[in-house]
């Protein structure tokens, strides 16, 4: 975008005072930014509206990305960077006498996801635009989104997280594109006059889908692609049904929160009505917009890609089909053909819990027609099976089984593809967890690992680092991230190492004000930054990071003089409210953290800060100031990770299992230049087997162990209401599912390589900017160029107008 300081500060005083009739002086810091933001909205517009147009006109195949979560973080300075205008607006607000970055900062983080899903699916949105690919977001606008989390003597609060509570400028409600989505009451098929069969309800509960549009905007290429988002209303023609606040309830809960309380009857059922509202919505709109390319319908999976993000959506499959037979009349195969071409599904976990299903009864009771589909969906599927394949096979692959229906054996029956995000993680879909379906299936099977998109998580993040690298090899990695392997050539420049040593150092100091200014708590910016930050689960192990920080703290009061490198301990995670032992590990960091920072004897040798309500703007400040990346979940069970290539962008070393997508950071970057320790995947597997496994016999035998152990519960950690006994029991009494203890050892070890190698600062600088330079087949514009290559077959769009190279593979 092409235009001068002058011109913006004339547009934003004009914007200001149309939306509040004073001049800009007068306006509060919210009232400000409300008004930058908009006139950045109005800069897009015309891109955004061009894009649309173009993809119609040229009858191009768009990609449609259903997730349940999506986390974009703060998008005005994106937005302004991406349109290549954000200098100038900082210039200009600085001549208005006005900081840029107070305005950024008044900016709410949506609170449309939790953690890894959401993030992975907005790097997506932003890379499939900077790549001009058709593509499109479909999800949920959540009034309140998780939850807000706040801690109380040490104890996970959860508050409505009220962000929408100044607007959202970033989004345009489309009324024109609303649907209905029906719930409940009576289904069933006659036949018509003309001997057709039609579908007829009665009695259903019938909720207003409105959608809700934002711009993402490509990197400097004029393409902006949509999110759509959905919001639940009474329909208009219903409205005087409704004779009280109360009587709403059931339609407003739709979209208020994320993940709702499943731990009942009720809140499972929410969820699984969110999950049918965002799917029916998304494909009626899809289907709706398709029509516009004026072509027979088989030709549906010619012009649409819908991808299945996790198992939350995947009642698109069931949807689609109920579309096409009862609205467009086509027949059973027809419409099977048109949906599996159609759908593509991504699986996100090893965790066969976490793989959803739902009572058959429940499905029924909320969904009568989507069920009937389903049944349908089984019956062919066990009928073509069985003579094939047996009886077992058939049985353990079926959707249908123990009264439930089965989300994940749906989404693969239904879809073309199915992929893994790492290449452990895939292996292990096709093994185990979905080993039978790979039997069936194998050339659906496929591997996608993860990437984030480096112009947030460098180019906005690190400022400092990527001025750095553009002064050293130029900006053309900022287009084609391969070219950062150039970097490489600058690991014995001392000049250059003492340049990253030193903006290292200065996000540190930031980070540091950031902390004292927070949480009270006074940090050594020389020391060294440890940081695990994800979501909270016994899995991912934050509970080992605390025992060796207890560790820790024991060996210097018994030995003030032990030779430990100064070290800070970062935490940030929220817990499933109803996750009760994942929430009673972030009381007990929270009281030793309590216990550690006002111990005199430790002084700055150790300090640990947990922040409260972690997310995307959060991690924007911890990560360019870390060290170490604490990647400690027990090998099998992370299906990727991805704050893992975020620190390794940033010049962390990694400290990890080797697990999820960790294994291909050390594939990259080399086993030297990172510390790993614990299991593998393959022994976890032998040792679950072998049943011989005694957290007890590791608990009497190593004195190490046993100390922390026993320190959780001899009151040496104050303020514990019974917190520590319950991990004390988890680990020793229940034996210690996720082998914490077992790792442990190794883990303290990988620990003491770390003191020594961060004494040795040229070094550990050296193996920072190896890592650097080895990040970039973690971008996730590879990743969605694999994606639109391999499963979606949706090409990038009129490169050749916008003077785009095509991205080149980074080179093992």
């Amino acid at each position: 975008m092409d235009f001068s300081k002058k011109e913006f500060i004339k547009d934003f005083k004009a914007q200001f005072q149309s939306m509040y009739a004073y001049p800009y002086e007068e306006g509060s810091t919210e009232q400000l930014y409300n008004a930058l933001g908009l006139l950045v909205k109005n800069y897009i517009s015309e891109d955004w509206k061009n894009t649309r147009v173009n993809y119609i006109n040229n009858s191009v195949k768009q990609v449609f990305y259903f997730s349940m979560e999506f986390l974009p973080g703060r998008q005005l300075t994106s937005n302004a960077y991406n349109l290549g205008i954000l200098d100038i607006i900082k210039d200009g607000l600085e001549e208005l006498g006005l900081s840029y970055e107070t305005l950024a900062e008044a900016e709410a983080d949506p609170a449309l996801g939790n953690g890894g899903l959401g993030r992975l699916a907005s790097c997506f949105m932003d890379s499939l635009a900077s790549l001009s690919i058709p593509g499109n977001g479909n999800g949920i606008r959540y009034q309140y989104g998780l939850f807000k989390q706040k801690f109380v003597d040490g104890y996970q609060v959860e508050l409505p997280e009220n962000w929408l509570r100044y607007r959202n400028v970033w989004e345009t409600r489309n009324d024109k594109s609303t649907c209905m989505v029906r719930f409940g009451g009576n289904v069933w098929i006659e036949e018509n006059a003309q001997g057709h069969f039609e579908t007829k309800y009665e009695d259903t509960l019938n909720v207003l889908a409105v959608p809700y549009d934002t711009p993402m905007v490509g990197f400097r290429n004029n393409k902006v692609n949509n999110l759509r988002l959905w919001s639940a209303e009474i329909p208009v023609e219903e409205e005087e049904d409704y004779l009280s606040i109360e009587a709403t309830e059931p339609i407003k809960e739709i979209t208020e929160v994320l993940y709702p309380d499943d731990s009942n009857y009720e809140g499972r059922l929410l969820r699984l009505k969110q999950e049918y509202f965002m799917v029916s919505a998304g494909v009626q709109s899809i289907l709706r917009h398709f029509r516009k390319y004026n072509v027979p319908r088989k030709n549906i999976p010619d012009k649409v890609a819908i991808h299945i993000n996790d198992t939350h959506p995947a009642l698109v499959i069931p949807e689609m089909m109920r579309i096409l037979l009862d609205e467009e009349h086509l027949s059973w195969e027809q419409a099977w053909e048109i949906t599996f071409k159609t759908c593509s599904y991504t699986n996100h976990t090893i965790l066969r819990e976490a793989l959803e299903k739902w009572p058959i009864g429940m499905m029924k009771e909320l969904l009568p027609r989507i069920y009937m589909i389903i049944e349908e969906i089984n019956r062919r599927f066990v009928e073509n099976t069985l003579p094939l394949y047996g009886e077992q096979i058939t049985w353990q692959t079926a959707i249908l089984q123990n009264e439930v229906v089965n989300m994940a054996h749906l989404a693969v029956i239904g879809s073309h593809s199915v992929n893994g995000v790492a290449k452990l993680h895939t292996e292990i879909l096709m093994d185990d967890v979905l080993k039978d379906f790979f039997e069936l299936y194998p050339e659906r099977f496929n591997n996608k690992t993860n990437g984030i998109t480096q112009r947030r998580w460098m180019h906005l993040a690190n400022p400092g680092l990527t001025k750095l690298i553009d002064d050293k090899i130029g900006e053309d990695w900022k287009r084609n991230p391969a070219e950062l392997k150039v970097f490489k050539s600058f690991e014995k420049d001392k000049k250059t190492l003492k340049q990253l040593a030193a903006i290292k150092l200065e996000n540190k100091k930031k980070l540091a004000e950031y902390i004292k200014e927070v949480k009270g708590i006074t940090i050594n910016p020389e020391a060294l930054i440890d940081v695990q930050i994800k979501r909270l689960h016994a899995y991912k192990r934050q509970h080992m990071n605390m025992l060796h920080i207890l560790h820790r703290y024991l060996e210097i009061k018994q030995n003030p003089a032990v030779d430990y490198a100064p070290r800070v301990f970062i935490f940030g995670a929220k817990a499933a409210p109803s996750y009760v032992y994942a929430k009673q590990i972030i009381k007990v960091i929270n009281s030793l953290a309590e216990l550690v920072n006002n111990d005199p004897d430790v002084g700055d040798k150790l300090k640990v800060v947990f922040f409260e309500n972690y997310g995307v703007s959060l991690a924007e400040k911890i990560i360019p100031a870390s060290d170490i990346s604490e990647q400690i979940s027990l090998a099998s069970m992370e299906a990727s990770g991805t704050s893992n290539m975020k620190f390794m962008a940033n010049g962390a070393l990694t400290l990890a299992t080797l697990d999820g997508a960790n294994i291909e950071i050390r594939d990259y970057v080399g086993e030297h230049n990172m510390f790993i320790f614990g299991l593998t995947s393959k022994e976890v597997y032998e040792l679950k087997a072998s049943q011989n496994f005694s957290a007890r016999e590791v608990y009497e035998s190593d004195t190490s162990v046993r100390r922390v152990m026993d320190a959780l519960r001899d009151g040496t950690i104050p303020n514990l209401q019974g917190e520590g006994d319950a991990i004390f029991e988890s680990l020793i009494h229940f034996n210690d599912e996720y082998f914490v203890l077992k790792d442990f050892p190794s883990y303290v070890k990988a620990q003491e390589q770390v003191d020594a190698l961060y004494k040795d600062k040229m070094e550990w600088t050296r193996k920072s900017l190896l890592n650097i330079a080895a990040s970039a087949p973690f971008s996730a514009d590879y990743t969605i160029k694999r994606y639109a290559d391999d499963i979606w077959k949706v090409k990038q769009c009129c490169l050749e107008d916008e003077g785009v190279q095509p991205l080149d593979e980074p080179l093992s």
